[in-house]
């Protein structure tokens, strides 16, 4: 599998060598936040690699302050640079994305492989286009949000599932709670379809579907949680999810955490094999309802 490296991997590659390269002059963000006018907080951001840094002038002051003279490693760090501001794909849907998304979906998209936990609703990257509209009508009058801000979201989530169906997919593997399947969203007729596309997923060499049952008293953790890994160049990161916001993080000890959750999960629910047989009870269920 090659390598993705698309512009939010590219960006976090800048900035975590633009953090190593301050912290080893022993410069603080204020001092190197000043050199460029800029402030600590827009800084951050870049090294996190949340944002860009658009001008290449900054870079280069960024560089002189750092003390790099030699003209191999300053084109190295100018080509990452303008790497790092090609367009993403995703952009048009800025404005309709929460807070944090924005680099997940990014970094989603450089993924080599993913493993992901959803408790409460089907995961997003397996969900039917009916049932996330579904998803979104719902909360629609609640959070008063537009009928707009509904056909970006739906069309975004359609978009993002392209990683797993393209020459070069995503390694995903994902574990449901029962709750989240037996949970009616939009009709019995959106589920049932819905149970047809996990099933349609699951049947893929690089897809993995686990169904955690109710009945089994065993491990589940509260909150949805995805750990992204990426082929070379970058630790793992895990997403957090809220209603609201994606948290991402790359600290060690929160991937660490995370991984060790979805192990314990992966342990207590049904083997694979198990998947297309208990959808098949559930579609039953349904329409006996």
């Amino acid at each position: 599998m090659a390598a993705r490296r698309g512009p939010t991997f590219r960006r976090r590659e800048l900035g975590k060598e633009l953090r190593r390269l301050r912290e080893r002059r022993g410069i603080t963000t204020k001092a190197a936040a000043e050199a460029i006018e800029s402030s600590e907080s827009k800084l951050n951001r870049v090294e996190s690699g949340h944002n860009q840094l658009p001008r290449v002038r900054d870079l280069d002051d960024l560089l002189a302050l750092y003390g790099i003279t030699d003209p191999t490693e300053r084109e190295q760090l100018l080509m990452l640079h303008r790497d790092s501001l090609s367009a993403d794909w995703y952009r048009p849907y800025q404005n309709f994305m929460p807070s944090g998304q924005l680099l997940y979906v990014g970094l989603e998209s450089d993924a080599s492989a993913m493993r992901a936990w959803h408790s409460q609703v089907v995961f997003g990257l397996l969900q039917t286009e009916n049932y996330a509209r579904a998803l979104y009508t719902t909360a629609k009058p609640v959070d008063e949000r537009t009928t707009e801000y509904v056909d970006e979201n739906v069309a975004l989530r359609m978009k993002r599932k392209a990683i797993i169906h393209t020459d070069d997919p995503v390694e995903l593997r994902v574990i449901l709670d029962e709750a989240a399947l037996r949970r009616v969203v939009g009709s019995p007729d959106v589920m049932r379809e819905q149970y047809e596309a996990i099933e349609k997923a699951a049947a893929l060499d690089h897809v993995t579907v686990q169904i955690l049952p109710l009945s089994l008293a065993t491990y589940r953790a509260f909150e949805n949680f995805v750990i992204l890994d990426f082929e070379a160049g970058l630790e793992p990161v895990v997403m957090q999810e809220s209603p609201a916001v994606m948290t991402v993080s790359d600290k060690p000890r929160e991937v660490w955490k995370h991984a060790r959750k979805f192990d314990a999960m992966r342990e207590g629910a049904l083997a694979p094999a198990k998947t297309p047989e208990f959808l098949h009870r559930l579609a039953r269920e349904i329409d006996e309802n």
